[in-house]
């Protein structure tokens, strides 16, 4: 199996991951809550900056989840899913770089760019996630989705840490402070995700698409390949219940990895020791993932997602009740353990259950539901806030939709997979 990890396009493929999830390290989940908290909304009320937070992602993941269907069934139709993956890639790029320019206080423009970056990522990964099948045969799709993953743990951890660093030590990189350090990490976000970019650009070519059509004739096609998408997911059972399963588990792991540092702030810990959790985060999860790739051969596909989500739900309750930072590491630890987990055997599961010439718009319906659970969650946890002014009730929100989805997901017929 090794072999396949060597593979010039499936190696090309994942050190997309590699590179897009500095994002999700140092901008999503790591530097922009700290620097938002103490920065850009600076003397605002601590229940207030987690509303407008929540509120942030909750917009930015509306935007994707109203966009993925329908560009993924374009793409499919015009042949062009890589081209779309670079036209997102690369308004992430330019937006996460945008953010080394905004000046204490401005908030607001610091949330729309932001925005504008997020849209940019997960717009990336439905043609991303889509081309697993260009790069992979069925039965290495469990094996090569993790590899994605665990490549992206270990990118985005490895610029991450070197981020963390600059914070500590500024002067070893020249510069006057912390607070320069943060904005310039925001610089070294956007120059790793595109020099990262640009195997996937060179050596993954798309399967020739079947019936391809031009421009204007893509987007028609497109959207009504789209309408015949909602009619077929209808008809395909597995796929409906897993999509209804997906969308509500994946809806409580995105919030906790946006919100996690926002709730260690709303309880007191200092912010150099939650971004340092975080970072031990992307390390545990880095093996882990590639773990659980080769454990679903034994413990099959969707059993080893249920373990997954049985973690999530006793940290859920566990984060509720921490007092100590030290606990705040502990659950850093077991989240990691899973967190790479229930994210790419979702993906490989998925893919093995949908119609191999349609994953871009499969992709699509995919990735609008994980998004648009993702508006859900990030705004469930803003409302408590505000009304509740209590951060460990708003935590506790979450527990719901890995109970739910776990229960939907036993539903799901695999076959050789269950």
């Amino acid at each position: 199996m090794s072999s396949v990890f060597t593979r010039r396009p499936v190696l090309s493929w994942a050190l997309y991951d590699w590179g897009n999830s500095a994002f999700a390290t140092t901008v999503m989940a790591g530097f922009f809550p700290v620097f938002f908290n103490g920065f850009w909304s600076v003397g605002a009320d601590g229940s207030l900056t987690t509303a407008r937070l929540s509120f942030a992602n909750g917009i930015a993941s509306l935007v994707v989840a109203l966009l993925a269907p329908i560009i993924g069934a374009i793409a499919d139709r015009g042949g062009s899913r890589k081209k779309f993956l670079f036209v997102f890639a690369a308004l992430g790029i330019v937006m996460s770089g945008g953010l080394y320019f905004v000046q204490q206080g401005n908030w607001a423009v610091a949330v729309l760019l932001y925005v504008c970056a997020t849209v940019g990522f997960a717009g990336s990964n439905v043609f991303y996630d889509s081309m697993i099948v260009d790069v992979a045969k069925p039965d290495e799709f469990d094996m090569v989705s993790a590899y994605g993953y665990a490549l992206g743990y270990l990118g985005g951890g490895i610029l991450f840490a070197v981020n963390v660093l600059m914070t500590l030590q500024p002067a070893w990189f020249g510069l006057a402070d912390a607070t320069q350090a943060v904005q310039v990490s925001f610089l070294t976000v956007a120059i790793w995700w595109l020099v990262a970019s640009v195997p996937l650009l060179l050596w993954v070519e798309e399967a020739p698409t079947v019936d391809q059509k031009p421009a204007l004739g893509a987007v028609r096609a497109g959207f009504q390949q789209l309408m015949d998408t909602a009619r077929a997911i209808g008809e395909l059972k597995p796929v409906l219940i897993f999509l209804c399963a997906y969308w509500l588990y994946i809806d409580g792991v995105y919030t906790i990895i946006k919100l996690a540092v926002d709730y260690g702030i709303r309880l007191g810990f200092e912010s150099s020791q939650l971004v340092l959790a975080l970072l031990l985060v992307q390390f545990v999860a880095f093996p882990s993932a590639l773990f659980f790739g080769w454990a679903a051969k034994y413990v099959g596909v969707k059993r080893g997602i249920l373990i997954a989500l049985s973690v999530y739900m006793l940290t859920t309750i566990w984060a509720s009740r921490i007092v100590e930072v030290w606990e705040f590491f502990g659950l850093a630890i077991v989240i990691g353990l899973v967190q790479g987990g229930v994210q790419s055997l979702s993906r490989s599961l998925y893919a093995r259950i949908i119609p191999a010439d349609k994953t871009g718009e499969f992709f699509g319906f995919y990735n609008m539901l994980g998004k648009f659970a993702s508006v859900l969650g990030p705004v469930f946890v803003g409302v408590v806030a505000l009304l509740s002014h209590n951060p460990r009730l708003s935590i506790l929100a979450i527990l719901p939709l890995f109970l739910i989805g776990a229960a939907v997901l036993t539903r799901v017929k695999v076959v050789h997979s269950s």
